[in-house]
């Protein structure tokens, strides 16, 4: 019996993001399964509030991987035994 996949989660802090890709990435270790790498964490915000700021691409980004990651997973956990998905 293999356990249940995560749900998508809202990710409006740097700590629920990096939450999130670590409980995603040991998902797809414990499922033998590799994920591309998450994105990083900006370097280069202002800290003015701009409109466009690099925190809305982050999270945007953060959110698109979320979604591919557990994607990735519940086809992992769909395909036959001894095969992987895509194959």
């Amino acid at each position: 019996m293999t356990a249940a996949l995560p749900a998508l989660q809202p990710l409006a802090s740097l700590r629920a993001a990096r939450a999130c890709f670590d409980s995603l990435q040991s998902a797809a270790t414990t499922r033998h399964i590799s994920l591309r790498a998450p994105p990083d964490a900006p370097t280069t915000c202002c800290g003015r509030g701009c409109n466009g700021c690099v925190w809305e691409g982050f999270f945007a980004a953060a959110m698109y991987w979320q979604e591919c990651a557990l994607q990735a997973l519940a086809e992992a956990q769909e395909a036959p035994s001894g095969t992987q998905p895509g194959n």
